[in-house]
């Protein structure tokens, strides 16, 4: 059989045929006096064999292992190594799909591409112009995208983001965005907001505090004025020391 032959038999083109010759997954046929190639019934057998590997997702290199070994034992290793990586890949396009739904049904304006876990926390939360409730969830949604925070602090935040006497505590913040950092009002709102977050949370918080949460942290100082930044520090240090009670 010519080339063009033995490719159309195989279900191949010539041209992954010559490639297959080029990476050693083919040997080299006898030639023809003219130069032809002349390939026989066992090279398309093996062509065959290339191709049906190569469309369940193995790649060249996997394929040459599995035709290395005659006695065919490796292909179950390697069929089910294959079989675990399409379950990953299956999960990471149902949990992509998830967060597409969740985008496609979200009022208009609110497109940003969070999990269904926070969307929907986000959900029981009242309607509020307040610029501080807005920076919370700014930093939520930041941590969402970092793996940082997970369903279980989003269950246990539930009850606490519906409460609307926490949305005042958020406008009494609010109050503070020209005030000094000695204003006598910090010490109050700053227990009150420490107060209103149950056990569960603390729970529910990651126990990691290494470089990455501690730089957050001083960002997110900078970035308040100074009563506000205050204000977060000693809710902060509380919460903290919250949870290493919690983690013993």
């Amino acid at each position: 059989m010519r080339i063009g032959e033995i490719a159309a038999l195989a279900g191949l083109t010539t041209r992954a045929v010559r490639h297959y010759h080029h990476v050693g997954l083919l040997p080299e046929p006898e030639r023809l006096p003219n130069g032809y190639r002349a390939y026989g019934v066992r090279d398309a057998v093996l062509l065959a064999r290339v191709r049906r590997l190569t469309e369940l997702g193995l790649g060249l290199d996997e394929v040459r292992d599995v035709l290395a070994d005659d006695a065919g034992r490796e292909l179950a290793d390697v069929l089910e190594e294959l079989d675990a990586d399409l379950a990953r890949q299956e999960a990471e396009i149902g949990e992509r799909r998830r967060r597409l739904a969740v985008l496609l049904t979200a009022p208009p304006g609110e497109s940003d591409p969070l999990s269904p876990a926070l969307a929907a926390l986000f959900a029981k939360a009242p309607r509020t112009t307040s610029p501080s409730a807005a920076m919370d969830r700014e930093h939520l949604m930041l941590l969402d995208g970092s793996g940082a925070a997970g369903e279980e602090l989003y269950a246990a935040l539930g009850p606490l983001v519906a409460d609307p006497a926490v949305l005042a505590l958020y406008e009494r913040l609010d109050e503070l965005a020209e005030a000094p950092a000695d204003d006598p009002r910090i010490p109050g709102l700053a227990a009150e907001l420490v107060a209103a977050v149950p056990d569960e949370v603390f729970a529910a918080l990651p126990a990691d505090d290494g470089p990455p949460l501690r730089g957050f942290t001083r960002a997110l100082l900078a970035a308040c004025p100074p009563a506000q930044a205050e204000v977060v520090r000693r809710v902060m240090e509380a919460f903290a020391a919250r949870g290493r009670e919690w983690r013993g």
